[in-house]
C-alpha cells in the first residue's frame, strides 16, 4: 500500500486543539474510499472504490487521529471551519482546488487561524 508523507503546520492558536504542537509531520493512505461512511462494514469499504488522498480527507483525518478537544472550532459543514486560512506549499488552498486538492508526498499544509478574541 503506497502511502503519502506530509508536513502539517498550525498556528494563530489552533496548535492547542492538537497537542499544543505547532508542527506534525503525517503519512496517510496514496488511495482512500470515496466513501467516508462510518456505518460500511469492513468488506464493504474494501471493496469500495478508491480516489487519490485529497486535503478534504486530510481534514477528517486530522480531526480523527491528531485532534485532541473542540472539533467544532476546527470543523464545520464537512470542511475548516471560517476564519481558517489554509496554505499549500505557501499558496492559499482556494488556488488549488480547496478541498478537491490531490495531495502529492512532501507537500506541506498549514492551517492559520485568524479568529481572535479582543
Amino acid at each position: 500500500m503506497s502511502t503519502v508523507s506530509i508536513k502539517i503546520e498550525f498556528g494563530g492558536g489552533l496548535e492547542l486543539l492538537f497537542s499544543n504542537q505547532r508542527s506534525h509531520r503525517v503519512t496517510i493512505p496514496a488511495l482512500v474510499p470515496t466513501s467516508t461512511s462510518k456505518t460500511e462494514s469492513a468488506a464493504e469499504r474494501a471493496d469500495a472504490p478508491e480516489k487519490p488522498a485529497d486535503l478534504a480527507y486530510l481534514v477528517f483525518w486530522l480531526r480523527d487521529n491528531l485532534l485532541k478537544e473542540r472539533a467544532e472550532l476546527f470543523v464545520e459543514n464537512g470542511t475548516v471551519r471560517p476564519g481558517i486560512l489554509v496554505l499549500v506549499n505557501d499558496a492559499d488552498w482556494e488556488l488549488e482546488g480547496e478541498g478537491e486538492y490531490e495531495l502529492k508526498d512532501g507537500d506541506e499544509i498549514v492551517f492559520i487561524s485568524t479568529l481572535h478574541g479582543g
